[in-house]
């Protein structure tokens, strides 16, 4: 079975060495950077939420009126219980995405539907490789957010992922992001810190390489009594959400300390421009109905509590949110009560620069499959595309070569 964890991706794609280098790099320097050239109100910020697995859009986006859907789901359909309708199309939000209700009803939620890419690959490796490099069935050693790091000025920061190893979307050919693991920056102390110091002495007999290194130990020591504050303070207050909520909302998980980091980040002024966040867990073979109800309510508590957050900022239209996974499910359910490798999915975009509460792109029907799949009705590449010129202001042309469109009226600077 082709199992998944972000780690093994990342090491199979071979692009994590990179994410090594780089991670001593953006911590040792993040925080002197909002400090020295905080990114000025209004620059635009890219949160890109990768949910690794291959999340079950069907179950996310239900269908709860169509009997195709319940015929074909014994035992893991969802039913009008278990869902939120959104009141459009005769489909609702799994029943635990009150968050992301609340959102679609402010208008700051889009759903982009059957979204995938041309002879869909069921690998969660391949498939994943295709969406992080922009590059269906055809290999390229940079992610798509890398190549939008080589059309700008060199700057470490632009970028960041959040974790221990770098995704292979933040790779570029020129330029590359960095890392910044959970825990923060946590340097030697006692004799062993006394001995790194002395590495972070320069040398006049040092080569370039060895200048570089010993550069960075410096670095490391020089900048980590900035660092840990920030990163000790806590998050900022959401300020549209009750002060004790109840249900799972406070819950603290992975995704949820992810973007805890990041909105500290954010307000502080950090000039990044692009991070990435993940969650795994989503490769629901057995037993589905609990486990990714779960998962995708935690996805949607952990992005309005951060949109929350951002929200009490000044930074409040800046940030969009993009969440996707590598495919979706098969329609029928398997013998375990979970279902395997399917094709589209939907895609979430959130933000107050959203054109929100609304549908973009076909919903595939259930009584026209392919080989027994839903078809892909929008290609990827057109929602990097408006990711792209409305957010980050590139010409998508530059990023994915040959490609042209995107989604119309996504954004409301479209």
């Amino acid at each position: 079975m082709d199992t998944i964890s972000r780690r093994k991706f990342l090491q199979l794609t071979g692009m994590g060495a990179a994410g090594a280098a780089a991670t001593q790099l953006s911590l040792a320097s993040i925080v002197e950077a909002a400090q020295t050239r905080p990114m000025p109100t209004g620059t635009p910020i890219l949160v890109v939420v990768t949910l690794y697995g291959g999340n079950d859009g069907l179950n996310t986006l239900v269908p709860y009126k169509d009997p195709i859907y319940s015929a074909s789901r014994p035992g893991i359909s969802l039913t009008a219980k278990d869902v939120i309708p959104l009141g459009v199309d005769d489909l609702a939000l799994n029943g635990t995405m009150t968050g992301f209700k609340t959102l679609w009803d402010r208008g700051e939620l889009a759903i982009i539907r059957g979204v995938g890419y041309p002879v869909p690959d069921y690998s969660h490796f391949s498939s994943m490789a295709y969406w992080q490099t922009a590059s269906p069935h055809s290999f390229v050693n940079s992610g798509w957010i890398g190549r939008w790091l080589d059309t700008q000025p060199h700057d470490p920061f632009k970028a960041i992922g959040l974790g221990s190893v770098l995704p292979p979307l933040l790779a570029g050919v020129k330029n590359t992001g960095s890392v910044l693991p959970l825990g923060g920056l946590v340097v030697p102390k006692g004799i062993v810190a006394k001995e790194f110091k002395a590495l972070g002495k320069a040398s006049a007999d040092d080569s370039p390489l060895q200048a570089a290194v010993s550069a960075s130990f410096g670095d490391l020591f020089n900048l980590s009594k900035k660092i840990e504050p920030v990163l000790a303070k806590p998050a900022p207050v959401p300020d549209d959400l009750p002060s004790e909520i109840g249900g799972n909302f406070g819950s603290d998980t992975s995704l949820s300390q992810q973007l805890d980091i990041v909105a500290k980040l954010v307000a502080a002024g950090a000039p990044t421009k692009v991070w990435s966040v993940s969650l795994g867990g989503f490769d629901t073979h057995a037993d589905e109905v609990k486990a990714q109800s779960a998962l995708i309510g935690t996805v949607s508590t952990a992005i309005t509590k951060f949109l929350s957050q951002i929200h009490a900022t000044d930074r409040a239209n800046d940030v969009t949110v993009m969440v996707y996974s590598e495919f979706g499910r098969r329609v029928k359910a398997n013998g375990t009560n979970g279902t395997d490798h399917g094709t589209a999915g939907p895609v979430f975009v959130m933000g107050q620069g959203i054109n929100g509460g609304k549908f973009y792109g076909d919903e595939p029907s259930l009584s026209k499959l392919v080989n027994g799949d839903l078809a892909v009705t929008t290609d990827f590449r057109d929602v990097y595309g408006s990711m792209l010129e409305d957010v980050l202001g590139t010409p998508v042309g530059q990023v994915i070569p040959k490609w042209s469109s995107k989604i119309n009226g996504l954004t409301l600077k479209a």
